[in-house]
């Protein structure tokens, strides 16, 4: 009995340290990014830990990554960012290259004047509008990830303040999520 008692222990430990979280970043202000938060619900309603984060709290949400991180929660790591989000997204995942911790997904939606993507992203996907906001995004020179740029400037509808709430684009979104959710 001692020794399937260590057993279930041992899975239960090993499948919490597995958990996915997902850090959903907002643009300026907070409230032009309010799709991130029903993208944010969905997959807490599949089982994803989903967090929507202000802008200006980045720098405490790279502390919390790597407090978790520390005390062996180094699950699947996904960074989603719209706005001034996408771009603190990719700082975030900049900051965690120097402390060794992989970002399994990083998503931007409509950056602008973005820096490169750094070597630690296992995957990146850019959605933008040409013309109109955001910009292919390029990466590093150590980057072997894979890096998606995805021009949204012939979809009507699709702009700059309703990227994140267009459902086509966050079903593509909680899909990539999940994908990483599965393969871990």
């Amino acid at each position: 009995m001692g020794i399937l008692s260590i057993a279930v222990a041992l899975l239960w430990s090993s499948a919490t340290k597995a958990e996915t979280r997902v850090y959903l970043l907002r643009g300026w202000f907070g409230v032009f990014s309010t799709g991130l938060d029903s993208l944010a619900a969905e997959l807490r309603n599949k089982g994803i830990k989903a967090e929507t984060v202000g802008h200006l709290a980045w720098k405490t949400t790279v502390s919390n990554i790597i407090k978790d991180h520390a005390v062996g929660k180094g699950g699947p790591l996904v960074l989603v960012g719209h706005s001034q989000g996408a771009n603190n997204v990719i700082d975030i995942a900049r900051l965690l290259q120097r402390e060794n911790i992989a970002v399994d997904l990083l998503i931007t939606l409509a950056p602008a004047g973005q820096d490169p993507i750094p070597g630690n992203v296992v995957r990146a996907i850019n959605y933008y509008n040409s013309p109109g906001w955001g910009a292919p995004v390029t990466a590093d020179a150590s980057y072997r990830g894979k890096l998606t740029n995805i021009n949204l400037g012939g979809d009507i509808g699709i702009y700059h303040m309703a990227i994140d709430k267009s459902p086509k684009i966050q079903g593509e979104i909680e899909r990539a999520i999940l994908a990483v959710s599965q393969t871990k």
